[in-house]
């Protein structure tokens, strides 16, 4: 379980750093529901997504860091929901993205499980 959570962890902070550096590369949304989150706020959420990026990763270097694992996965995890919502309360037909960020909002809570109850970091 633990090797599996460690590569979940890699493939989300991967995944993550590529959202925030695509955030900063691309600083207009090119989603019309995304477009009601402010400029401000959506760079801000770039810095925030490098953050949890690190986060996921550190623990494998630094044990006392463990507990940012868990709060970073679950972080991501609620943004991924509050895009979901967005999306949905804009009426867009398009459902497609939201099964995408339900997918990543899921893996997110399951690393939070994981490391919080399963097997945590020692």
């Amino acid at each position: 379980m633990n090797i599996l959570l460690w590569v979940l962890q890699i493939l989300l902070a991967l995944h993550t750093a590529m959202g925030a550096v695509w955030k900063f590369s691309n600083p207009a949304q090119t989603m019309p529901s995304l477009e009601a989150i402010p400029h401000g706020v959506w760079l801000a959420m770039s810095v925030f997504e490098l953050l949890f990026s690190l986060g996921l990763i550190l623990p494998a270097f630094k044990k006392p860091l463990a507990i940012l694992a868990p709060i970073a996965a679950a972080c991501i995890a609620a943004e991924m929901l509050l895009f979901s919502g967005l999306h949905i309360y804009s009426g867009d037909a398009n459902y497609g993205p939201v099964f995408y960020w339900l997918v990543v909002a899921a893996l997110g809570a399951f690393i939070a499980y994981g490391r919080f109850v399963l097997k945590p970091i020692k």
